[in-house]
């Protein structure tokens, strides 16, 4: 498995999140989903959000792109800083202004998110023709050439075809031009090869880091395959429960896991250079974020946890230069558990 690697920008970051809490509120509790998240995102630069299902990736992109479904979920504290600009509380009418321009998404599901009765032209020309202002002919001229760029075939003739009429794999490239039509600083690929076969993801995460150096635009990658991750980004950021849990170089993430919950994701791939027959995976379950254990939220699965564990929470703190693990237990510990 080939790891990305890259020199990090070290100007003022496209994106800053500091802090950032966020809550769903519901008749059956509060759920806690984000817990002060912090992470920046320079340009040229992929970060990538890894962990589990509902360990809060997806929400903290929401958040970040101002689409948590409302009145349930809600920022309750922390900043986001676009640019330098904080965007936290912007109205909607301005926020809008920000979508397709500066930032943009693509979905998990491109089937669900594509609107089944207008065709593809008319839906990736209505963002050309309510933000450039552009006729109905210009706006149809710059979806072909969009529709070329994700190199899907017969550009032109595809426009008027629905989405039901393509592909996992090019509904995605669909999706994918959608995103970049207005060529967004920030992308933001949710889950982007989920259920494609491997050979798809290849070109998709190909397709998507040829436009990325095109357009020198910062690419935040959410996921849980951990191949994507280590050929794709340049850093990355371990979510657990709500809370960031480690982050650093992906690279030296993977090869040096400093948190038992990264160590454990990285112990559950299979190996070719070892003759185990079974993996090791990860002992029981996330927990209820409506009602989350004291102390650190992974010590209930932790095969290191001690009584210090039980009763007080990490913090995420600096472990060594540009690495951050939230354990209480010191670097020499994780590195011998990990060489175990």
């Amino acid at each position: 498995m080939e790891i990305a690697q890259k020199e990090t920008n070290t100007k003022t970051p496209l994106v800053e999140i500091n802090n950032l809490n966020v809550e769903f509120h519901s008749s059956k509790g509060i759920v806690k989903a984000v817990e002060d998240v912090s992470f920046t995102l320079h340009s040229s630069e992929t970060l990538a959000i890894l962990g589990e299902s509902g360990s809060g990736k997806s929400t903290a992109a929401l958040a970040l792109m101002g689409l948590l479904p409302k009145p349930a979920g809600r920022i309750v504290n922390g900043e986001i800083k676009l640019e330098g600009i904080d965007i936290t509380n912007m109205k909607e009418s301005e926020r809008r202004k920000l979508y397709g321009s500066k930032l943009s998404i693509i979905f998990q599901d491109p089937l669900s998110a594509l609107n089944p009765v207008y065709t593809i032209g008319y839906q990736i020309g209505e963002t050309l023709r309510r933000h450039q202002g552009l006729s109905k002919k210009q706006a149809n001229e710059k979806a072909v050439e969009l529709i070329e760029q994700v190199r899907i075939p017969d550009a032109r003739n595809r426009l008027k075809d629905y989405p039901h009429q393509f592909s996992g794999g090019m509904q995605q490239r669909v999706m994918i031009a959608m995103a970049l039509a207005l060529n967004p600083k920030v992308l933001i690929a949710d889950e982007p090869t989920t259920a494609l076969d491997v050979t798809v993801q290849a070109q998709i995460m190909h397709l998507l880091k040829e436009l990325q150096k095109t357009n020198k635009m910062g690419l935040i990658l959410i996921s849980h395959d951990l191949g994507v991750v280590a050929e794709n980004a340049d850093r990355v950021a371990v979510m657990y429960a709500g809370h960031i849990v480690e982050t650093g170089k992906v690279r030296e993430v993977f090869q040096n896991p400093l948190h038992p919950y990264t160590l454990g994701l990285m112990n559950s791939i299979p190996k070719i250079t070892k003759n185990d027959k079974r993996l090791t995976p990860i002992q029981g379950a996330p927990p209820d974020l409506k009602s989350l254990p004291k102390g650190c939220a992974f010590h209930p699965r932790c095969p290191f946890a001690q009584d210090i564990c039980k009763s007080k929470a990490p913090m995420l703190k600096e472990v060594e230069p540009g690495r951050k693990s939230a354990c209480h237990f010191s670097k020499e510990d994780l590195t011998e558990w990990n060489n175990k």
